[in-house]
């Protein structure tokens, strides 16, 4: 039985009772090296992980220490959720980043790559390849490589060049013996156009050369009688966060696209990662020459870009890989002689993806709909979605049908923006409506809406999910899909597309619950009155799954409903700023993570609910962001069959022995073992082999 600790009074704002954003961040991703670290994971899944770790950094630093080191350059007085100033965490970034790293290069070179190595996928070292090799090189350098090079010399007339974010260079310091031996420093961009991995096709297996190593090996043919002392790689992180004055902007597609062109190169820099073997001058060189600080400077002893290593994964090497699973199909939409409508009007139907095929209900509604004669309308919101989408050939069929099509584009999804901007253009030209969402917010929320004609009157069909219209991570995250032909729900749609393309200001929702408008409030009156309703005799439960979990408020929310005494099981992926295990607080609250094969992305929230038992799905996690900045939809599921099995979902979840870790006071997550007499269980794998 959960206890009570009412009668405890606590200060709950204490920036003690609060775990740091970023460095919350950075735990998480302490969890994904784990799984690189595993032995029992095959070596290309465990070279993904590696991968996968990099990219998360990239991303880290670009939005959330560039916001920071705007903060210290502003002279900032906030302080974060804990009380940290910005500097302040700044260092602890550092402090907690660098031994991650280390444990990282020491995974891929001492232990992924040698084993590759064991199945004949080799990265080379120049020194170790015969003449023919090298000469084939050579020639090779000259007619591919090198007219594709541009040195750029530091002189007086030639300052420091401006090189793109998170590109691959090389520092080159070289001496002139014509003039008592004057030493210069130049630098060479490697362009995106051409291979990382440069293919031995002359020895067996799938053996490749660093293209970096090229450069440096024939330096001599780019500074012709220079004497070349050091070759070094680095790479710049650059600030990339965008930000558009939207009510200033007469077209948002031409300020978005001349901002992202602005992302590449000229945004101040706010890291700068290096070779271990560059020399001490040329590293303090780039350090003053960009305005970092020490504590910006990150140095590894392994290759840079740890991204581009995914084209290895790619490699047919099933072996090497997890075994793929085939999702089960959606049997309701592929009934001999029905159609996903009649099938809609017999029932509602939850998905869990991608256990649960999504081209088979998803992109078959879609795709049934933009054939159908008699749907008069298709609304769809776009978040991202992925090239070559059958859901945007399917909108643009609908079109050409004479159908109304409108897709509302999110232009401000991070590192999406250009893509969305492509093919945003590409719908607008057969006709497709397209909106870019409500001024001064993204819209995150995921629903499409079909209108058909049924007899003398219009019926709306409407799929809400937790996850995006797109084909590629719905088979690597897991989401939760809903369709329903509901009448409340249904008519919420309709108000939901007007508030999203025209001046709408709809106070009234019947049962979809819209952030910023009031899922912020809706979200601590459900803990509330969860705490309320909790009785000794009648135990109040809480039980949510989501990616992260950061606002204030709620948290605030959820230690009062554990000094209440109310059980709180927070099934948290990523960032988690609350801090379980609190005497007085929130000893009543569980933290777990689960980190898998699979991107856990799905949002559900169980509340007890004196009995009634409520059971949500949204697209938002408890961030402020999501709350206040977004345009977010929540959702509950009342067929009390759905409801029913999306609990089971979260209890099988939370019996994962595996891939789950829980969370410590203290800060740091211990990984669960089975107990004794207790077996084995990966809640991934038993949905996999369902």
């Amino acid at each position: 039985m959960s206890k009570s600790t009412n009668s405890m009074p606590k200060d709950l704002n204490a920036p003690q009772n609060y775990f740091n954003r970023e460095l919350s961040f950075i735990e998480f991703n302490r969890r994904v090296l784990n799984e690189a670290a595993n032995p029992n994971l095959p070596l290309l899944e465990r070279l993904k992980f590696c991968a996968i770790l990099s990219s998360n950094f990239d991303e880290f630093f670009m939005i959330r220490v560039a916001g920071l080191k705007a903060q210290i350059l502003d002279r900032s007085n906030k302080r974060s959720i804990d009380g940290k100033t910005a500097r302040q965490q700044k260092s602890e970034i550092y402090k907690r980043l660098n031994p991650i790293l280390e444990k990282q290069t020491e995974i891929l070179i001492d232990e992924v790559l040698p084993g590759l190595k064991e199945k004949q996928i080799q990265i080379r070292r120049f020194i170790e390849l015969n003449k023919e090799s090298k000469e084939y090189l050579r020639k090779y350098f000259r007619t591919s490589i090198l007219p594709a090079l541009t040195p750029i010399a530091l002189s007086a007339v030639n300052p420091f060049p401006r090189l793109i974010n998170c590109s691959l260079n090389v520092a080159f310091v070289l001496e002139d013996d014509r003039k008592t031996k004057i030493r210069r420093f130049a630098f060479v961009q490697i362009p995106n156009i051409l291979p990382r991995f440069i293919r031995l096709d002359m020895l067996p297996g799938n053996q490749y050369i660093l293209i970096e190593q090229l450069i440096k090996e024939y330096a001599d043919m780019l500074f012709c009688g220079m004497r070349i002392k050091h070759a070094n790689s680095f790479r710049i992180t650059r600030d990339a966060d965008i930000e558009i004055a939207e009510d200033e902007a007469g077209d948002l597609i031409v300020a978005m696209t001349g901002e992202l062109k602005n992302r590449q190169w000229d945004r101040d820099p706010v890291r700068l990662e290096h070779s271990s073997n560059m020399p001490k001058f040329l590293s303090d060189f780039l350090q003053n020459v960009l305005e970092l600080k020490s504590d910006d400077v990150y140095v590894v002893n392994r290759p840079l870009n740890l991204s581009d290593f995914m084209i290895l994964y790619d490699l047919d090497y099933p072996e090497l890989k997890d075994k793929p699973f085939l999702p089960k199909q959606f049997a309701p939409f592929s009934l001999q002689n029905n159609d996903v409508f009649t099938a809609i009007n017999n029932g509602e139907y939850l998905l869990h993806h991608p256990f649960d095929s999504f081209d088979s209900s998803v992109v078959t509604f879609i795709d049934e709909a933009s054939k159908d004669k008699n749907v008069v309308a298709i609304k769809i919101t776009l978040y991202r979605t992925n090239r070559n989408s059958s859901i945007l050939k399917s909108l643009i069929r609908a079109a050409n049908n004479g159908k109304s099509v409108v897709a509302l584009v999110e232009l401000k999804a991070r590192f999406d923006e250009e893509k969305n901007i492509e093919w945003a253009k590409e719908l607008e030209t057969v006709g497709i409506h397209v909106v870019y969402g409500v001024p001064g917010l993204k819209t995150h929320s995921k629903i499409a809406l079909v209108v058909r004609r049924e007899g003398d009157k219009l019926r709306n069909y409407v799929h809400l999910a937790t996850g995006n219209y797109n084909q590629i991570t719905a088979r690597l995250y897991t989401d939760i899909g809903f369709f329903t032909n509901d009448k409340e729900m249904g008519k919420d749609a309709v108000g939901l597309f007007n508030y999203l393309t025209g001046y709408s200001y709809k106070m009234h929702w019947r049962k979809i619950t819209i952030a910023p408008d009031d899922l912020l409030a809706k979200t601590i009156e459900m803990i509330d009155r969860e705490a309320e309703l909790h009785t000794e005799e009648n135990p109040g439960l809480l039980f949510a799954k989501m990616n992260s979990l950061t606002d204030e408020d709620i948290i605030m929310a959820l230690y009062r409903a554990s000094q209440k005494g109310v059980r709180i099981k927070l099934l948290i992926r990523g960032i988690c700023c609350l801090k379980p295990g609190i005497p007085g607080i929130s000893e009543n609250i569980e933290v777990r993570s689960i980190i898998g094969k699979l991107l856990e992305h799905s949002r559900i929230t169980y509340c007890r609910n004196g009995g009634e038992d409520n059971v949500y799905l949204s697209s938002a996690d408890w961030m402020t962001r999501n709350m206040v900045r977004r345009v977010e939809t929540r959702f509950p599921i009342e067929n009390l069959k759905l409801k029913t099995w999306l609990i089971e979902i979260l209890d099988l979840y939370w019996k994962d022995n595996s891939k789950s870790w829980v969370l410590q006071t203290e800060g740091y997550y211990i990984q669960r073992t089975p107990e004794d007499g207790e077996e084995e269980f990966s809640v991934q794998e038993h949905f996999s082999n369902y």
